[in-house]
């Protein structure tokens, strides 16, 4: 990374108490565990895994929407724990979220126009006499006609709803967004034409962005970089092409091999994603993946592997990971551009 990030987090962990009955024990369920990352400014890092394991906490946790059991993190190297009072709401501005669920994001009894002024009144981007102006320029910016701003959210596709979603975040300006899962909720027609979107904004502005989807084939198309993580922890994480090229972790390489937009090997090598995700409140020893891993041996349940380096700017957490390699070629073949609108 040439350029100091813009976010970085470490060791970040964020654990939720339960109780076993009305009179069980208290135990600990994680839904992080020492996360390390660190995003540069207009990057976008691609965070992909099976739901509940812990992508949207990292979001929430990066955004300062809930605070971390223990670890870190900062932002343009302030850190979050430490900012107070304006300088929090001055944070804020800079740092934007856009939800999954197009429409339970936006009220619908408010014009989508109002909506987006909100961000431009609260955080004064510009004169109340140009708010207007602004709210037109940021519909037109996410491809809709000004004169949407007089609809209300109901009126709009599902497709429309998330651009005007993707234009609210953008009111204040920022340097980060967090897209959590956005375009899950679409069909896949759409979800090409907001992943383009995204990636357009992103150069245009320089954004940063973490991108968090289940969806590899999204992914792909518009991260620099790439995490995996499984049961709250990262098991590989490097440059997008090099992992999608020769995945060194057996749960990218099922990920992948269960994506029919990413296809499989022809040899069947690929592993295949069989069994339940474990739960967190009673996960396995040692590697969590383990009972799962068709690559699993005794000494997977000793500990938890380590992120080690199995190429430059390139870790997964597998003591196997050269058994992994040892399979050969991409997953699914050159690079095809991703989607199109």
């Amino acid at each position: 990374m040439s350029q100091a990030p813009i976010v970085e987090v470490q060791n970040l962990a964020r654990n939720y108490p339960i109780r076993q009955g009305w009179v069980g024990a208290r135990r600990d369920v994680w839904a992080l565990a020492g996360v390390d990352l660190a995003i540069a400014p207009g990057e976008t890092v691609g965070v992909v895994g099976e739901s509940g394991c812990g992508k949207s906490t990292l979001g929430r946790l990066i955004l300062g929407l809930d605070r971390p059991s223990r670890g870190t993190v900062t932002f343009e190297g302030r850190d979050l724990a430490e900012i107070r009072g304006g300088a929090r709401r001055a944070l804020r501005k800079k740092m934007q979220l856009v939800f999954q669920d197009p429409f339970g994001s936006l009220d619908p009894r408010r014009a989508v126009g109002a909506q987006i002024a909100d961000g431009l009144r609260n955080h004064h981007v510009v004169p109340a006499a140009e708010t207007g102006r602004e709210v037109a320029r940021l519909l037109e910016l996410v491809g809709l006609d000004a004169g949407a701003a007089a609809r209300r959210p109901h009126e709009f596709s599902g497709g429309q709803r998330q651009r005007i979603a993707v234009a609210r975040a953008l009111a204040p300006r920022p340097d980060f967004i967090v897209a959590d899962e956005p375009v899950s909720a679409l069909d896949v027609s759409i979800q090409a034409q907001i992943v383009n979107l995204l990636a357009d904004l992103r150069a245009d502005l320089n954004l940063a962005m973490l991108f968090i989807s289940h969806d590899l084939h999204v992914v792909r198309h518009l991260s620099s970089r790439l995490i995996v993580m499984y049961l709250g922890r990262v098991v590989e994480e490097g440059p997008a092409a090099a992992i999608f090229a020769a995945p060194r972790h057996p749960y990218t390489a099922a990920l992948m091999a269960a994506t029919p937009a990413l296809g499989s090997r022809p040899d069947g090598r690929a592993p295949a994603l069989g069994g339940e995700l474990p739960s967190p409140a009673n996960p396995p020893s040692g590697c969590a993946f383990r009972t799962r891993c068709p690559f699993a041996v005794e000494a997977c349940a000793g500990g938890v592997p380590p992120l080690s380096v199995v190429a430059r700017g390139h870790r997964a957490a597998c003591i196997r990971s050269e058994d992994i390699a040892a399979m050969g070629g991409p997953v699914g073949g050159p690079t095809d551009g991703g989607p199109t609108a």
